[in-house]
């Protein structure tokens, strides 16, 4: 450990326990690095050493660390007003956000609901879900439909509805029962089918289901395209195309988690985009400050809302809170984002750059070990597989990921795979030569994970 670095190290293990973490290993050879500073598509350390953030801090960051443009929006801000309760008050900054986003949103997306990260949003929305049936008098419609390998979120809630073993199986107990349904998940497709065939395919688990279903549910809870945390796997929008149509026919509702993918991830502003649909509900967080400060929105319609809407001796309004909804500040910051896109035609630069990463990961298709190299948008991830041939899989103990991980930090750029997957989703400052470098050092990282 470098002298600069170590003291924070030391404080930061003496009171701090970190997400998704096994504190454990930062008591031995992984280390944590301490950021005094960002800039861009970098951060960098108490040493000086510098790191590309491939990932976008988690996928938060948009347009770069310390970007001028939204830390002056956020200082002016500051100068009036950095919070206010918003039961019975509200603000400039939230409102003209909501003009804005229901703006972009998909029409008929007309009413924004308040938290303040991504789990809190799900829970908005599978409550305003299950409450809305009870305010219309269909009370045995309760459970939710959701699809294998999807994640939401790690509230309780959030994490019902979600279905990724690693996180959800010890709280099992707690949880409400859903109904889990095949994914879409192209890696899984036969030789020589498309992705819209087999997303077409597979949606008659979906239809079962709601038929099966449909009286006792209340909404089906997908994130459009991607499923992020569950390995970066990747579908095709007719999906989704399918999935609202058989939405209307059964009278469930439809919640897209666009919290990892919407803000141009994919390619479009919105993931819906792409099929065409607007979701009963959308939910938004992450890029929505551009990584700034915690905040999330869930987007919903008129016929929604005008469900709660009575006299208050009706107690059939919606009852949910967080202390700082709507908080001025983080409203500032998704303001100051959403000029960025305004101003600098943030999609069609994408587009070029998109282009630019997705040559320079295929490059790696031919190595043995990568399974798969798929993209969607500003998002490219690298299957890895203990043979390619029949895409088994590397055990999850041996931490191949690990390998590449570390490798990645010592040569300056931040990469975390999830599982066997290696994926890049950078900040959209990026530039086609520091694309060319988070791709060759995982490249590098590769080989050393998989030489045996």
């Amino acid at each position: 450990m470098s002298s600069a670095n170590a003291p924070y190290v030391k404080r930061d293990l003496a009171h701090v326990w970190h997400p998704c973490t096994q504190m454990k290993d930062h008591e031995g050879e992984l280390p944590l690095i301490p950021i005094r500073r960002g800039a861009g598509a970098w951060l960098e350390d108490f040493e000086g050493k510098r790191y590309l953030d491939a990932v976008s801090s988690w996928w938060v960051n948009l347009f770069g660390h310390a970007n001028p443009k939204i830390n002056a929006a956020v200082r002016a801000q500051l100068e009036s007003l950095e919070q206010v309760i918003l039961a019975g008050f509200t603000h400039e900054p939230v409102i003209a956000l909501s003009e804005e986003l229901t703006a972009l949103a998909p029409p008929g997306l007309t009413r924004c609901f308040y938290a303040d990260n991504g789990s809190s949003a799900v829970e908005v929305a599978v409550k305003m879900s299950f409450h809305y049936w009870r305010n219309v008098g269909r009370t045995p419609k309760r459970r939710f439909i959701t699809l294998a390998n999807s994640y939401h979120g790690e509230t309780l809630g959030a994490l019902a509805v979600g279905n990724v073993e690693l996180y959800k199986e010890i709280y099992r107990p707690l949880l409400m029962d859903v109904i889990t349904v095949p994914s879409p998940d192209c890696y899984q497709r036969a030789p020589g089918v498309s992705w819209e065939a087999h997303s077409r395919a597979q949606f008659a688990h979906m239809e079962a289901a709601l038929a099966a279903h449909a009286h006792e549910s209340c909404a089906v809870i997908v994130e459009p395209l991607v499923q992020c945390a569950g390995g970066m796997r990747m579908y095709d929008p007719v999906y989704l195309t399918l999935l609202r149509a058989a939405c209307d026919r059964h009278q469930v509702h439809l919640i897209a988690d666009e919290i990892a993918v919407g803000f141009g991830r994919t390619g479009t502003f919105f993931a819906c985009e792409q099929a065409g649909i607007r979701p009963d509900f959308m939910c938004l967080s992450k890029g929505l400050t551009a990584g700034y400060l915690p905040l999330s929105a869930v987007l919903t319609t008129d016929e929604i809302y005008a469900a709660f809407y009575d006299e208050y001796v009706k107690l059939n309004a919606f009852l949910h809170s967080h202390s700082f909804t709507g908080n001025p500040l983080a409203c500032a910051a998704a303001r100051a984002c959403l000029a960025l896109f305004r101003e600098e035609d943030v999609l069609e630069k994408n587009r070029a750059l998109a282009a630019h990463l997705g040559a320079r990961a295929r490059e790696l298709e031919d190595h043995p070990h990568v399974a798969e190299v798929r993209q969607r948008g500003m998002i490219v991830a690298l299957e890895l597989a203990q043979d390619k041939a029949t895409r088994t899989p590397y055990p999850w103990q041996e931490r191949r990921g690990l390998t590449i991980y570390r490798h990645a930090l010592a040569r300056g750029v931040l990469l975390r795979p999830v599982g066997n997957v290696v994926y890049f989703m950078p900040p959209y400052v990026v530039t086609p030569a520091e694309i060319d470098l988070m791709v060759e050092v995982a490249r590098e990282g590769i080989e050393r994970a998989t030489c045996d």
